[in-house]
């Protein structure tokens, strides 16, 4: 996959989403799909994720997010797509 071909998606998961697994969850869903990112829990109770990747990927990690794992209760995703982000590593972690 060239660069050219590589997008980033920025997204913001509400609902009951922290103390549930959610940030692990994110990280293995994302390594299975390849991606590159971080994901972290905000003071607000939401769960923050940037990831980098090809469209068809990050939209499967953007339907992923909105089921969850067990014991979630995901009420809102908002995500934007944008250009790629050059201050995203070369794996996908949780960020504390």
């Amino acid at each position: 996959m060239g660069r050219s071909e590589l997008t980033t998606i920025h997204v913001f998961v509400r609902g009951r989403v922290q103390g549930v697994g959610f940030r692990w969850f994110v990280r293995e869903r994302a390594r299975e799909l390849g991606l590159r990112g971080w994901v972290r829990n905000l003071e607000d109770g939401d769960v923050e994720v940037a990831a980098l990747g090809s469209a068809e990927a990050l939209e499967r990690l953007r339907v992923r997010l909105e089921a969850g794992p067990p014991g979630a209760r995901v009420m809102t995703v908002e995500s934007a797509a944008g250009s790629p982000d050059p201050a995203i590593g070369d794996s996908f972690l949780i960020l504390r």
